[in-house]
């Protein structure tokens, strides 16, 4: 295992990093089935991953990771906590809330994890976070009185992670990107901000989908090629981790491109060229990237989730793009995507399945 600076927290973390959504047990409203593994089971996954050098773990509170944070708080004791980093987060927005909330990780963990991120920040919550009072603010707080080591902003949104990366109060930053969906990645690499701050990165297999179409050791190794202090994956049994970290990721391997890469999902459907980049707006205030994202899922295989989500919006912004006359999105696209043109694509194929059972 190799090891990275976390920013300018001092800490060295393995470049593989421990998700534990899959060691969970028990119905969890807003997660699949996963693993469902019983306390002695998910130690053990742990303690594996550990012998072959991670020592970066993350959870979030309960109920929101079901029962993985005490899972974890019982795995620190079995190996002594001074040996694993806990990364821990709550999706709290609110300053007295979210002080509360690291609180009750406390108690679930039996100790206290070294980084708390706010979880999930979006545009609807950002200046709750980030004003005087709010998540932010608490994390502060409990940092200046030792239960927590460093505080963290988690998003999949390129602009509060900026934001989180201008403001002095933050130490680790958390994102999300892949060999497809790089554009966020590309963004920070080109942005001195960012060199500063720790970075995880999730959703390196894009929720488990791209190993079917690339070797694990090339999704690693793409995220990896960028300047962040680790690769944040959810693992739940010994043969992942050994696929992932037995071997792990040599530099001055090629990693495929992104044209590359659409040329491999041309085989399974006709892709979006989108790699999330963010940098287009709608006036109408649609989120091209994500729905292109969900257009993009459910050819590889979440089709349900795709399916359900595009249900929450898909035909109001197709209606919008057919009456926008300015249509800036498209002067706005480094990939020159007909956005209008695909909008329509998407909500036909919403349409086609609407009264399905996929949407039951």
């Amino acid at each position: 295992m190799n090891y990275r600076k976390l920013g300018n927290t001092g800490l060295m973390v393995s470049e593989i990093s421990f998700g534990t959504i899959p060691i969970l047990q028990g119905n969890i409203p807003v997660l699949p089935a996963y693993f469902n593994l019983d306390k002695a089971a998910a130690l053990d996954v742990m303690e594996y991953a550990f012998s072959l050098g991670c020592n970066l773990f993350d959870t979030a509170i309960v109920p929101e990771y079901g029962d993985a944070e005490p899972k974890l708080g019982a795995f620190a004791e079995r190996v002594g906590r001074n040996k694993i980093i806990i990364s821990d987060k709550a999706r709290f927005y609110d300053g007295n809330e979210m002080y509360q909330a690291v609180f009750s990780s406390c108690d679930n963990l039996g100790t206290s994890p070294d980084i708390y991120f706010v979880h999930q920040v979006d545009s609807a919550h950002e200046e709750e976070v980030f004003q005087k009072g709010g998540a932010l603010d608490a994390l502060s707080e409990l940092k200046q009185q030792g239960i927590i080591r460093y505080a963290g902003i988690a998003s999949h949104y390129y602009d509060i992670l900026l934001r989180g990366a201008l403001d002095a109060r933050v130490d680790v930053l958390q994102g999300s990107g892949n060999l497809l969906e790089r554009g966020m990645l590309d963004r920070m690499k080109t942005e001195p901000l960012f060199q500063k701050k720790g970075i995880l990165i999730n959703k390196v297999y894009a929720a488990g989908l791209l190993p079917a179409l690339f070797p694990v050791q090339t999704l690693i190794r793409s995220v990896l090629s960028y300047p962040i202090s680790s690769a944040l994956i959810g693992l739940g049994s010994v043969s992942q981790i050994k696929e992932a970290m037995r071997d792990c990721p040599k530099e001055g391997r090629s990693i495929p491109s992104f044209e590359e890469v659409l040329s491999s999902l041309e085989k399974e459907y006709q892709p979006i060229p989108c790699d999330r980049c963010q940098r287009c707006r709608c006036p109408y205030g649609t989120e091209i990237h994500t729905l292109f994202r969900q257009f993009q899922y459910y050819y590889l295989g979440k089709d349900h989730w795709a399916l359900k989500k595009l249900g929450m919006g898909i035909q109001d912004s197709a209606r919008y793009c057919r009456t926008c006359t300015e249509m800036p999105c498209l002067s706005m696209c480094p990939k020159n995507i007909r956005i209008p043109d695909e909008m329509q694509k998407i909500e036909k194929l919403f349409l086609i399945h609407r009264n399905s059972h996929l949407l039951l």
